[in-house]
């Protein structure tokens, strides 16, 4: 879960008076004026590739240059930096802070190894765990990064299954939850998936200190070609999960589930017109603790819908043309679009035509 807020003055503190000199007199009043800081990938229409930290009003604080397309952002509270990953299969990933005081820091994969676009912090920020293809074994692992001894690798353990994509910690900061979106990829091919009839899916419990199993849970045979994607913990602790149908387009499967510690994989049914317009396709989870609710978004469907965590029911929609970004803001969610639209969660909206928002949106937090 994406726990407490950064204050805005605990923010500025923590930047210092060099952050307040490195940047232009505007930015700087938008960072007064801003009620919460939001960090994400983007493309600018000249081709070129960043990560930006964003207001709440949807304004541009301050961005880093990325060697190519970046993913997902993670934030440690105790060092205040945030680490950007490349998009699958990508080899880098860039660790940077937000106030510009640092120059960014770049971790290579190691050979063998690409990264799959997500990582987190450990509790006390000493670590950094991002998922990893071991691409020649067709086998999934955590890396595991020293950050207080310049992200140095300094080991890894297996995700127990293939394909990882986004790991989320439990409440006892100890546990990892892994989904394992089942595709086998091989950098020699791209993106190309290479075992679409066999894949198997699964979401995994694993101890982030000694690397041991859990637990695992696959979903029934029937929805083998059902890939579990992305995920966010809501207030109760409950994780969410969204996933990327790779059968026939005709098929109307599940796309959004809940899995408890100690309970099988539960897929929510959703009213037919909200599940089409997802076109088997989930890009994004994000819970909001304060409103009780849970978003997720479809870039495929131009879709975004709001569930209730307690019952699952969707309790609303809004439609987006390439929506995909996703954070909790206030009694809403803010969302960003491949047509370079913000939507804050009053619904207010900015336009940013020269870029093109990646697909994940963190809300800078700081542990409580």
């Amino acid at each position: 879960m994406r726990t407490a807020l950064i204050d805005r003055r605990d923010f500025l503190r923590a930047a210092g008076v060099s952050f307040a000199a490195a940047m232009a007199p505007r930015a700087w009043a938008d960072t007064l004026a801003a009620d919460a800081v939001f960090a994400t990938a983007f493309v600018k229409r000249d081709g070129s590739f960043g990560a930006a930290v964003l207001s709440e009003a949807g304004k541009i604080l301050h961005t880093v240059d990325l060697p190519d397309r970046g993913h997902d952002v993670t934030f440690d509270p105790a060092s205040k930096r945030s680490v950007v990953f490349a998009r699958q299969p990508g080899t880098f990933a860039v660790v940077f802070d937000h106030a510009g005081r640092d120059k960014p820091l770049t971790i290579a994969s190691i050979a063998g190894r690409h990264f799959f676009g997500h990582g987190v912090f450990s509790p006390d920020g000493a670590l950094l765990y991002a998922t990893e293809n071991d691409f020649d074994n067709a086998a999934g692992v955590v890396g595991v990064y020293d950050a207080r001894k310049k992200f140095n690798r300094v080991g890894e353990f297996p995700t127990y299954g293939m394909g990882p994509h986004e790991l989320l910690p439990l409440g006892d900061g100890r546990t990892l939850a892994i989904a394992n979106g089942g595709i086998e990829t091989h950098p020699d091919f791209g993106r190309a998936e290479l075992n679409i009839a066999t894949m198997k899916p699964s979401y995994t419990l694993v101890d982030r200190i000694t690397g041991d199993l859990i637990e695992k849970h696959e979903l029934p045979p029937a929805l083998h070609q059902l890939s579990i994607r992305h995920m966010d913990r809501d207030q109760a602790g409950t994780i969410w999960f969204g996933c990327q149908y790779r059968g026939p387009a005709t098929d109307r499967p599940a796309l959004v589930g809940r899995a408890a510690r100690g309970k099988e994989l539960e897929l929510l049914e959703m009213p037919q017109d909200v599940l089409s317009g997802f076109r088997n396709y989930i890009g994004s989870v994000a819970a909001n603790a304060t409103t009780g609710t849970v978003a997720v978004t479809s870039p495929e469907g131009n879709s975004l819908a709001v569930l209730d965590a307690a019952s699952g029911r969707v309790v609303a929609t809004k439609s987006l043309v390439e929506v995909c970004g996703l954070a909790p803001d206030g009694a809403g969610f803010m969302a960003t679009t491949g047509a370079g639209e913000i939507v804050g969660g009053a619904g207010a909206t900015r336009s940013e035509p020269d870029y093109v928002w990646d697909n994940h949106m963190l809300r800078i937090v700081a542990t409580a």
